[in-house]
């Protein structure tokens, strides 16, 4: 099934547009297609007929939250909701199931911290309707503040567990998901990684028998859904006894595979990683035989058993935790108490980062004593001692980001003030988490979405020193209000920036509750950000525009320097959103030029704003805007002390 396919890792951050093949989800001619995995998931939902979906967007799942919203009104007969949250998605597709129709969400790994108090009563209650949560780890931490591991959440929380290898098997996985939701009654959880989802691969698509959508009547379809003392203790029961069946549907399970081979030398692995063995192998020019997992949780422990029972050595191959290795030294204690498992216990692999080829090449061949098929080891020698010679390039704001202004005008306020060593500033999750970098060198937390509210409660009770919190505006209704309300009900001295840029930008501009649309750019109600904190009782609230970058100085200083709870709410579109809705109204994006004859080569615009439009002209060694980036919002004449550069004049 996996040998024939072409599977191709992409990089993880590629515009939106090259990713997308909306024309091939869209087809029913049983034909193939090119897939990013992720793409491939919405067709198989699409082909199992899903009828409401409900996502929060995060890295590496926001392609299918994109694809889903994009063929909302091609298709017609599905219902989708951008939610608040991951908890409130999960939440919204299985009160769909518990009517009647088949929902699915997504989320990054720590989406699913967010979703689990309710997944858990959720894998005691049971569903109706089959309901699919998929949930993507992400080794390396690519796009998030861990590495942490999802495949435990299957595990301690009762429900199936699936995961992937390919394109293809993502596409015919999401549509056994269902199936298996809809015998047992219960969420099925898809497990990837960041190399699956943004892995392309050909996919044989199947046929898009869709539905009219209709609503249910609920007394055609209620049952139960609660949980709690005796009751819990009952679902418990009927919880335990539906894993032992759905245990013995997977010891059939196709997606559980043994690639057969020579000796006895074995291997475990699933995901990405069989992928990465099967080249390793072909490398070194050995076939070992391969036992190719495909669902995580329940483990098909009789298969195992009967794989690992003639073979002397196991080696292990999976990313992050020894999840497999200690299930699969368990079953060895009665199939094969003399084998030999190789993995991160015997040191052979790390808990930490992204594998490749490379890692599992060398691993194979120092334990089967061979010589790997290229010296590894100086290629990236080589490679570490040319990036010693290049200059370091950190992650910066895209030209035109109002972030670039409201925390330039944030520094300046500062050092007015000359507070710069008696703030605490406590940072969030957002494109503004890269407030840590130079040259605004500010963070000095942020650990998950809205923890900056928490944090700095706890800190403000603590320090004397002025408490400074940041947040997006999706992130303020994902998770902040709970931690405002709750410095504002103790009297909290805390000053709040809120960065309204009208779209959750960092996952790729999707809409959120301060947006005036939902899924499929369909209206819907903006929340009135100045009303809710007038409501809650904010002691003030500032508006600012960091495209006015000067005039906002004075604003923040007041709300810092102002005692109880204040709200500083910088007010400007992303400029990537900025740019489309400019397009869509066929309005001209003017760039600006920097005027030489004014510019006497202080280099504010450079040393300050860190603008990738911005560079150094070598022949004369003054400031030269590259109009090609440039976005013309002007923010870095607002930090030139002579007003150098102007908008470049157009007919």
């Amino acid at each position: 099934m996996l040998g024939e396919e072409i599977c191709l890792l992409v990089p993880i951050n590629q515009e939106r547009g090259l990713l997308m093949t909306i024309e091939d989800i869209k087809r029913n001619d049983g034909g193939t297609a090119l897939m990013l995995a992720n793409e491939a998931v919405v067709r198989g939902a699409l082909e199992a007929d899903v009828k409401i979906v409900a996502f929060y967007p995060g890295s590496p799942t926001s392609e299918i939250l994109d694809s889903f919203s994009d063929l909302i009104d091609h298709f017609g007969d599905y219902k989708m909701h951008i939610s608040a949250n991951e908890k409130v998605a999960l939440e919204t597709v299985a009160g769909a199931s518990m009517a009647g129709q088949r929902s699915f969400t997504s989320m990054k790994s720590v989406g699913m911290n967010v979703a689990s108090d309710s997944m858990y009563s959720i894998g005691y209650t049971g569903l109706n309707a089959g309901c699919v949560a998929l949930i993507a780890d992400d080794p390396h931490a690519h796009s998030s503040q861990s590495e942490q591991d999802g495949r435990y959440f299957g595990e301690i929380a009762y429900v199936p567990m699936l995961e992937p290898a390919s394109a293809q098997e993502a596409l015919d996985m999401t549509k056994w998901a269902f199936e298996i939701s809809e015998k047992h009654k219960t969420l099925v959880i898809m497990r990837t990684t960041t190399r699956v989802n943004h892995q392309r691969g050909m996919v044989k698509l199947g046929e898009l028998n869709r539905t009219p959508f209709k609503k249910n009547r609920w007394q055609d379809v209620k049952d139960q859904y609660f949980t709690v003392g005796s009751i819990a203790r009952a679902l418990k029961a009927k919880m335990l006894q539906r894993t032992e069946a759905i245990q013995k549907d997977f010891e059939k399970s196709k997606f559980n595979t043994i690639v057969p081979g020579s000796g006895n030398v074995g291997i475990l692995t699933a995901g990405v990683c069989y992928l990465h063995v099967k080249e390793a192998m072909k490398n070194l020019e050995i076939e070992l035989p391969v036992f190719k997992l495909g669902t995580l949780f329940p483990l098909p422990e009789k298969k195992l058993a009967e794989f690992i029972k003639t073979l002397s050595t196991l080696i292990v191959v999976e990313e992050l935790t020894p999840y497999l290795e200690k299930h699969i030294a368990a079953i060895a204690q009665t199939a094969n108490v003399t084998l030999n498992i190789i993995g991160k216990r015997t040191g052979h692999f790390s808990e930490m980062l992204e594998y490749n080829v490379p890692i599992v090449e060398k691993t194979l061949a120092l334990v089967l004593d061979k010589k790997t098929s290229l010296d590894y080891d100086s290629i990236v020698h080589r490679a570490n001692r040319l990036k010693s010679i290049l200059p370091e390039r950190p992650p910066i704001f895209c030209p035109g980001c109002p972030h670039r202004g409201t925390l330039w005008a944030f520094r300046q306020a500062l050092q007015q003030l000359r507070i710069r060593d008696k703030i605490v500033f406590n940072n969030d999750i957002g494109c503004y988490s890269m407030a840590f970098l130079p040259p605004n060198e500010f963070s000095d937390s942020m650990l998950a979405m809205g923890a900056s509210l928490g944090v700095s409660a706890g800190m403000e009770m603590a320090l004397e020193d002025k408490v400074i919190a940041m947040v997006g505006d999706s992130t303020l209704y994902h998770a902040a209000l709970p931690g405002i309300v709750n410095l504002i009900h103790h009297n909290s001295n805390v000053t709040l920036f809120v960065l309204d840029n009208a779209v959750t930008a960092m996952t790729g501009q999707q809409f959120n509750p301060n947006s005036p649309f939902n899924a499929g750019g369909h209206p819907a109600r903006k929340i009135n950000m100045e009303k809710m904190f007038e409501a809650l009782g904010a002691d003030s609230i500032t508006i600012i525009d960091p495209y006015e970058t000067r005039e906002c100085i004075t604003p923040i200083k007041n709300a810092i320097e102002a005692q109880g709870f204040n709200v500083i709410i910088a007010k400007r579109e992303c400029a990537l959103y900025g740019d489309r809705l400019k397009k869509q109204a066929g309005q001209k994006i003017v760039p600006s030029e920097n005027v030489k004859e004014t510019c006497r080569g202080i280099y504010a615009c450079i040393k300050e704003f860190y603008c990738p439009a911005i560079i150094i002209d070598e022949t004369d060694h003054k400031m030269m805007i590259q109009q090609d980036l440039c976005d013309g919002c002007l923010e870095c004449r607002q930090a030139c002390p002579i007003d150098a550069p102007r908008h470049v004049e157009v007919d």
